[in-house]
């Protein structure tokens, strides 16, 4: 039986200042992160951490017209999404869309951490921005 969604991958975390932010966690978690990553594309720079199983990853926009830097303007700093690993991206994409959910991307995009990525919009899936996540091999 195909697993739909197999994991939280990682929660999303919205930042102004990804250097900062990145001080606050390597204090928490008590270790740096292991990826800093920039995803031209989205206008983001990233950090991811682990702690256990767990990955937590840091946004930030660097330009004023990315999603990161619209969600920060809005809402300020926080949880930005929560992201599933998924074995099959685009049979999730298909299945999703026939369930009434609203897809944000036809198609996967290439995402950071060696992923491939869709969204699925918050009026839909009660107010929570989702992120699919399959690794690209």
């Amino acid at each position: 039986m195909l697993r739909i969604m197999r994991k939280i991958e990682h929660i999303g975390i919205a930042v102004k200042d990804l250097e900062v932010s990145n001080l606050v966690f390597e204090k928490l978690f008590g270790a740096s992160a292991y990826k800093h990553e920039e995803v031209e594309s989205e206008g983001v720079s990233t950090s991811f951490f682990k702690s256990g199983p767990n990955k937590i990853e840091l946004l930030a926009a660097t330009n004023p017209e990315s999603p990161i830097a619209k969600f920060l303007e809005k809402k300020g700093e926080g949880i930005h999404h929560i992201a599933f690993d998924v074995e099959d991206i685009t049979a999730e994409i298909a299945r999703l869309k026939e369930e009434g959910f609203i897809v944000l991307n036809d198609v996967p995009k290439k995402g950071a951490d060696n992923k491939l990525v869709a969204f699925l919009h918050p009026k839909s899936t009660n107010g929570v921005l989702i992120e699919l996540c399959q690794e690209i091999k």
